[in-house]
């Protein structure tokens, strides 16, 4: 760190008294995720210059500024790798669309004559620090615009922050309230607590709620390290004894500079009108011609004096990022029907104008594969917004509870014109399409061969913003977020008997239930997408689950060919070994009784068996679910064995081999599942209509069940399976160094577990060691208990206590993991993935014991099982265009957790398995370097149970 101090030019006395120093380089990436792709004509990127060229404006007419500076990040290293060389080090190279943008954004802030400041060896921060301590010596108020927490040290009386995001200022009782500490102490709290997205060490296990504490309470970062034997606490003791150097070097990265030698002039930074030339140059070579169309006269007039506009000239592009909702009139007001080609032309205009365009459409069916296209409803602001009817009816039915009235089908532009004039709009590059649960318009859509992007989701922004704390659906967060209530679908359509489909219900009914829709989202859409920036999981929202969605779409459109004729044969067998075991029941019951009953089951096993554990409930019968029965057959008991095989059976068959017949598409004879991608907290995707994820692959009646999907004529299915892959997390994680060489040098991990830990030399590891082993290896990353291990292993709880005891004394990585996880997730409430995603707990804390210990063990296991699903998902965005650059043609067609599975033709399998698992290993970088190989393994065959 310099000691040399600043120019003395620099501080040569300002004429102004109010400077605002901008945090360029946080403005670009705002920015750039805030403006829907544009290009110019030439195929130059340019919505990140655009948006921050309308920040500019924004500012330059809200502010009492009298003196401004935009500062941004050197591109080279500063002098914070010397002192650390892993600094900043996990950070991602920005997208590639932005790269290009960097130096036209400079150029746009010289455009409108401000000064635009970096210098190597430091940055944008620092510069910062150093121009705002100038300027405060001066006597000047110095505002830095910024949501920078690390910025947040330099408030002080003549130093303020305003937070553009939220338009909200940002002095010392704000600091104290992020941090829980004055300003002159943040530095202390960081450096203990560090920071994953620079890569700042800090104290493990220690956060900022812990951090600010022990700073309040020992005075300061030195003071506390050198009496940290005092700590009461054993393992925070341990941690700080043995991270002090760490955390000093911590506190040196987290300091910013206020000695930069900085060269420009304090008193060059007052504000001044543009080179109108410059300026109309600028905006012409960009092709900004909704900028520069508001600003013709003033670049004309009087020397370009007056040339920067109010916010409010510029439209609704001049405030791009903004955490407030749209405070326009309530939903459900002024919506417009469109009826005619002339009134879809004037939206139309309108959409592309805007930039930003919410869309919804209306069918009659969930299936997306097989629903008729209804109509279409567009937002293109808060409160303006339309409904395209394209096959309504106009017969609500006869006299039902609606009170529709029969009649003619109503005036509707025909459909494939109305598609026509849609088309454009919405495969237009620089419109961005937002939507609610987008995928299945998508699906709808492109069916009629209409293609939809770029795109934005508001339940995958809600999902990532805050999964594991509440649901989804569009009408839940429209209650949570803009205290409205949407117009229920059977207020429109009915309920029960009665209900209608969507193409009967009239046009004014339709219109507001449909135009809400489309204006709902795009109020959500403004609130939420700013928050990914606060909240730093913008990285989760572009690189994992946008991206996933037309990857999703393809997989779902593809679906999977099924064999009939086998599910009719298995159904068959299923329903005679039901009879046989139904037989073997009454027998072991000395009487017959409806097996499917729970009243009459529990009457049999605790009244007339007399089992032990039997426990009624408030109706006054006996619980009997699954956890009961398999506790009794662990105990040896033959009936409650035998009705769990009877229900395992009866569901495969009711479930899998009798619906799955019934749920073939008629046009594409294949078997078509919907991937949930905002469900699991963990980031695991679901999957339903059917459920082809449950299918069990331990036991026979599962793996027949897994012959009946089979490949078309001239393909194989090709399954490939990341192995292992929680447990090569886990040890990655939590640091287990035994694990890592272990999965390095390609040892039977468990096997290995078992000789390290029952002492057992691995030539003489018998089959009922190494399952042990196993199962510890995958109980303890889900927090299994002595009872639930002695139930899998059939010992007693003691002997398992053993185990699991054994276990943390070979890898005490893992307990200190464990206990380390839990601690942090009890303060933050959340647990994050190494890609970022955070999981909410809600349980963490709760004071009923059973479910705090529910949270403690998701904490556990959160992290690992969710970046476990963040990989398979960066591989599975990553496959399609690599089987495209290589000319091929397989198909993904299912996800099933660590595995995906693919139709390929027959003389293309061996290049596709290759370019697959390449692809996979990799899946990774560059964001990560694991210190454990990711292995997938390859299967292939004519059916999924032989690829498996």
């Amino acid at each position: 760190m310099t000691e040399t101090p600043a120019r003395d030019k620099a501080a040569d006395t300002a004429p102004y008294k109010h400077l605002y120093l901008v945090d360029g380089s946080g403005y670009i990436f705002r920015a750039f995720f805030a403006i829907p792709p544009r290009m110019t004509s030439h195929g130059v990127h340019t919505n990140a210059v655009f948006g921050f060229t309308n920040m500019l404006i924004k500012l330059l007419r809200d502010t009492d500024a009298d003196g401004l500076a935009v500062i941004f990040d050197h591109s080279g290293d500063s002098f914070r790798n010397e002192i650390y060389p892993d600094y900043k080090a996990n950070r991602d190279e920005p997208p590639e669309e932005l790269v290009p943008q960097f130096a036209a954004i400079r150029e746009a802030t010289r455009a409108f004559g401000l000064p635009c400041l970096e210098q190597p060896g430091y940055e944008a921060d620092d510069l910062i620090a150093t121009y705002a301590r100038l300027a405060a010596d001066q006597g000047l108020r110095v505002t830095i615009v910024s949501s920078d927490k690390d910025l947040m040290q330099l408030v002080a009386e003549r130093i303020d922050m305003l937070d553009p995001m939220k338009d909200k200022a940002i002095g010392r009782d704000e600091v104290i309230e992020k941090f829980g500490v004055p300003p002159e102490k943040v530095i202390d709290v960081q450096a203990l607590a560090g920071d994953s997205t620079d890569n700042v060490p800090g104290v493990p296990g220690i956060g900022i709620k812990t951090a600010a504490q022990l700073v309040e309470d020992y005075g300061s970062l030195e003071a506390l390290l050198e009496r940290a034997g005092e700590i009461k606490q054993p393992k925070r003791r341990e941690k700080l004894i043995e991270n002090a150097d760490l955390a000093r070097v911590s506190k040196r990265l987290v300091t910013l500079e206020q000695q930069v030698p900085v060269e420009a002039d304090l008193a060059g930074f007052g504000l001044r009108e543009p080179d109108p030339e410059v300026l109309r140059d600028f905006l012409e070579r960009y092709e900004f011609r909704s900028i520069l169309n508001r600003l013709a006269d003033k670049l004309v007039a009087n020397g370009g004096e007056g040339v920067v506009p109010d916010a409010k000239e510029v439209g609704g592009s001049a405030a791009p990022v903004t955490s407030e909702a749209p405070a326009e009139r309530p939903p459900g007001s002024g919506y417009e029907t469109v009826q005619t080609a002339e009134a879809l032309k004037a939206w139309v205009a309108r959409a592309t104008e805007a930039g930003t365009v919410a869309v919804d459409t209306e069918t009659d069916s969930l299936d997306s594969l097989r629903a008729t296209l209804v109509g279409v409803s567009l937002a293109v602001a808060p409160g303006e917004a339309c409904y395209i009817p394209l096959a309504h009816k106009g017969d609500g039915g006869d006299g039902d509870s609606l009170d529709f009235e029969a009649g003619a089908p109503p005036q509707q532009i025909p459909l494939e014109e109305a598609l026509d004039l849609l088309r454009p709009l919405l495969a237009d590059p620089t419109v961005l399409k937002i939507g609610q649960n987008l995928k299945y318009d998508l699906e709808v859509l492109h069916r009629y061969g209409v293609e939809v992007a770029p795109l934005d989701d508001t339940m995958l922004l809600s999902y990532v913003l805050e999964g594991g704390l509440h649901g989804h659906g569009m009408d839940e967060l429209s209650k949570l977020h803009l205290d409205h209530t949407p117009i229920p679908f059977k207020e429109v359509c009915g309920s029960g008997k009665s209900q209608i489909t969507f193409d009967r219900v009239p046009l004014d009914r339709a219109t507001d239930y449909a135009a809400e829709d489309a204006d709902v989202t795009y109020r959500l859409h403004a609130l939420l997408k700013p928050q990914l920036v606060t909240e730093k999981v913008t990285r989760v929202y572009e690189t994992l689950e946008r991206p996933l969605v037309p990857v999703l779409v393809a997989m779902e459109e593809a679906g999977i060919k099924v064999d009939t004729g086998q599910l009719k044969r298995l159904s068959n067998d299923f329903a005679t070994r039901m009879g046989e075991l139904e037989t073997e029941i009454h027998r072991l019951a000395s009487r017959p009784f409806n097996i499917g009953s729970p009243k009459q089951l529990g009457e049999i096993l605790f009244d007339e068996l007399s089992l032990p554990g039997g426990k009624k409930g408030k109706t006054g019968a006996y619980a009997t679910g699954a956890e009961i029965l398999e506790q009794l057959a662990a105990q040896g008991h033959d009936l409650p064995a035998r009705v769990l095989d009877w229900r395992q059976v009866a569901k495969l068959k009711s479930t899998y081999t009798d619906a799955l017949q019934n749920q073939i598409n008629p046009k594409t004879g294949r078997v078509h599942t919907s991937f949930g991608q905002a469900v699991a907290s963990t980031g695991r995707l679901s999957s339903t209509d059917p459920n082809l994820q449950n299918i069990p692959v331990r036991t026979e009646e599962g793996r027949k069940i897994r012959c009946a999907f089979v490949a078309e004529a001239g393909h194989k299915l090709l399954s490939v399976d990341y192995s292992q892959i929680e447990l090569r997390l886990t040890a990655h994680i939590a640091g287990v160094d035994a694990l890592r060489e272990a999965f390095a040098a390609g040892h039977d991990i468990h096997a290995m577990t078992a000789s390290q830990v029952f002492g057992v030399p691995l030539a003489d590891m018998d089959p009922a060691t190494r399952r042990r082993a196993k199962a510890i290896n995958f109980g303890i990353i889900y927090g299994i208990s002595a009872f639930g291990l002695a139930q899998n292993l059939g010992i007693a709880q003691g002997e398992a206590r053993d185990y699991i005891g054994a276990y943390f004394a070979r890898y005490p990585e893992i307990q200190d993991y464990m206990e380390r996880t839990k601690a942090e997730a009890k303060e933050r409430g959340w647990v994050g993935t190494l890609f970022g995603r955070r999981i909410h707990l809600p349980t963490i804390r709760d004071k009923n014991p059973a479910r705090r210990s529910f949270g403690e063990r998701a904490a556990i296991n959160a992290p690992i099982q969710g970046t476990a699903a963040d990989i398979i998902k960066r591989a599975m965005i990553r496959i399609p265009p690599a089987i495209e650059a290589a000319k091929l043609e397989a198909r993904m067609l299912l996800q099933v957790h660590d595995e995906l599975l693919f139709e390929v033709p027959e003389a293309q399998v061996e290049e596709t398995a290759a370019l697959v698992a390449q692809v996979m290993e990799g899946a990774c970088a560059p964001a990560l370097e694991l210190t454990v190989p990711l292995v997938a393994d390859v299967g292939v065959g004519a059916s999924w149970d032989e690829a498996h």
